[in-house]
Order: structure tokens, then C-alpha cells, then sequence
């Protein structure tokens, strides 16, 4: 079985459609449903289990061993400001995660974020090493906790310790697509701009606080993927 964490979140979502598509059912999702309508991103979606965050690790304690653990769960919001909250969800049951997963040698791969790079003068530079992470300064809370949970695996690995058999971090940038309407202010800015501009209406880009760029263009230096 694979669990997905975040499952009836916009990534985890499309996640668990991928999987079905490609005829994989013996998937579980880990999530909270909560009452805003975020069960209508799973209702097309066969699932073995849905299981609340808090009693995920009961759950694999009983099973003993899972094909791999997808963990996109998070809070996501870039404006969130209780930090306790935020190191909990983020980066506290990550390490728990990660442990898990290194104590079973299943496969892991985890949702970081574009957010660890901060104001971009380090670069996008897609290098994972210990010195090149413990540069970046990124400039908000989300950001910060995604950054310590890189900081962590780098430093396990370094230190030769035992990780995963498979440990992957995605580092998303604006992603947009289907099942994120439920996010509110956290939706992409595809999604926000598409109804108006449909209508005819005039959007709003951001405004740039970047000296030489001007507001609503795009810099064409700030990704570099290796």
C-alpha cells in the first residue's frame, strides 16, 4: 500500500488521480476532512483507508510496512505566523515521518518548497549539499520550517546515518491545477486571475520590490535547475 499525506489536499489530490489512472488502488489517504468540502477532491479517487494525521502513526505501527510513503501534508499557507503550530505540522511530524521510513527502509519523498530559496540572492540553484542549503535565508515561516526539514536530511547524510532507501524532496514553485479552489487566499495565481480575466475584467499581478524589474514582470535570471 502507499499512504499520500495531504491526500485531499490540491497536490495530494492529483497525486492519489495519477496513481488510479495508472491502475494502482491499494492506496491510502492520510488527512483531515474537516468541513469545508475537500472530500469532493477524493470522491472520484478508490481508497483503501482514510486516516485522520494523528492516528497515521498507530496505523503503520499495525501495519508494519507500506510500498512507500508520500508526504505532501503540510500547513501551506506562506502567511502563517504561529510558528509552534507550524514547526509541529511541518517539521516536527516530517522528522517522525523520515524516521519511520528509515527505521522500515521505505521508500520516502516529501514536499519541500521553492519558499527555502528566500529573496533569490543565493540563486534557484537546485543543489542539495549541506553548505549550499545553509545559505539560503528564506523570508517566511512556511519556508523556514520546509528549509530545516532539508537541513535535517542533508546532515544525516553528510554524517553517513542511515535514510530511506528512496528519499526524495520536491521543492514546488507555483503549481496550479485542479482541486485547489478549497485553498482560499492560498490558491495560485493562475487560479485566482482565471475568472476575471474570462470575464473581461482587469487582474492584479504583484507589485515588485525588486530594483530593475517592474511590477507584474517576471525576472529571467531567478531559475537555474541542474
Amino acid at each position: 500500500m502507499i499512504v499520500v499525506t495531504g491526500a485531499a489536499g490540491f497536490i495530494g489530490s492529483n497525486i492519489l488521480a495519477t496513481l488510479n489512472d495508472d491502475g494502482d488502488y491499494d492506496v491510502a489517504a492520510c488527512d483531515w476532512l474537516g468541513s469545508e468540502a475537500k472530500w469532493l477532491n477524493l470522491r472520484k479517487r478508490v481508497l483503501r483507508d482514510v486516516i485522520a494525521p494523528e492516528a497515521l502513526f498507530d496505523w503503520l505501527a499495525a501495519r508494519g510496512q507500506v510500498r512507500a510513503v508520500l508526504h505532501m501534508g503540510a500547513n501551506s499557507s506562506t502567511l502563517a505566523i504561529d510558528g509552534d503550530e507550524v514547526m509541529n505540522r511541518n517539521f516536527r511530524y516530517s522528522l517522525r515521518l523520515l524516521d519511520w521510513c528509515t527505521e522500515t527502509q521505505t521508500p520516502f519523498v516529501y514536499a519541500s518548497s521553492a519558499a527555502t530559496y528566500g529573496d533569490g540572492e543565493q540563486g534557484f540553484v537546485d543543489f542539495d549539499t549541506l553548505d549550499a542549503l545553509r545559505k539560503l535565508r528564506p523570508l517566511n515561516l512556511y519556508g523556514w520550517s520546509k528549509h530545516l526539514f532539508d537541513l535535517e536530511i542533508a546532515n544525516r547524510r553528510e554524517r553517513g546515518e542511515r535514510l530511506p532507501p528512496v528519499c526524495v524532496g520536491l521543492k514546488f514553485f507555483n503549481v496550479y491545477g485542479p482541486n485547489e479552489h478549497h485553498k482560499g487566499a492560498m490558491m495560485s495565481v493562475v487560479n485566482k486571475c482565471y475568472d476575471p480575466a474570462s470575464r473581461g475584467e482587469a487582474i492584479k499581478l504583484f507589485k515588485s520590490y525588486r530594483e530593475g524589474i517592474g511590477d507584474g514582470e517576471q525576472a529571467r535570471d531567478f531559475v537555474y535547475v541542474r
